[in-house]
Formats: structure tokens, C-alpha cells, sequence
């Protein structure tokens, strides 16, 4: 699956198939269904899920809890945009 692929398929009602659970939660949380998003990937602490995770709290306004996960995630918290950062990490995943 590419980035339009996924971008597209948001249209739908449920996540595609196959997706792992970071991506699943971008998912979510490009259809505005940022609690759904957060639910999923909250019990999760591999690198991947602690950048979501992190992407996750930065768009909720809960800086200090995003800078704990960027650091778990062994990145920095970006000057971008958040649908910037949105995109890439979906990118990165795919």
C-alpha cells in the first residue's frame, strides 16, 4: 500500500486490512477519531508505537507527555505541522 492508498481509503468505514497497529491508529486519527487512535495504541511501547503515541499527545496539546514518548521513539519533537508529522509518520509505517 502507497500514501494515496491510504489516504483514500479513509473514505471508508474501517481500516484496511493488514494494517500494523501504528497505522491503524493514524488511521483513526485521520478520520478525527483521535481517542480511538490514542485507545489503540496507548499499551504499546515499541519504538514505532511510542512515535505515534507521541504525534498522538503533541495533537492533543499535552506537550510535556508527547516530549516522554519522542524520547522513547528516539526522535524530537518536530517544528512541523501536525498534518506534516501525520503524513510522514504514515509514510515511514507503510
Amino acid at each position: 500500500m502507497d500514501f494515496a492508498v491510504f489516504k483514500t481509503s479513509l473514505s471508508g468505514q474501517q481500516p484496511p486490512d493488514g494494517l500494523s497497529l501504528p497505522l491503524q491508529a493514524l488511521w483513526w486519527d485521520g478520520k478525527g477519531h483521535w481517542e480511538k487512535a490514542h485507545d489503540l495504541i496507548n499499551e504499546l511501547h515499541d519504538r514505532q508505537s511510542a512515535w505515534v503515541h507521541a504525534y498522538l499527545h503533541r495533537k492533543e496539546g499535552d506537550l510535556w507527555n508527547a516530549d516522554y514518548w519522542y524520547r522513547q521513539a528516539q526522535q524530537q519533537r518536530p517544528v512541523a505541522t501536525l498534518e506534516s508529522e501525520w503524513e510522514s509518520l504514515v509514510r515511514q509505517l507503510l
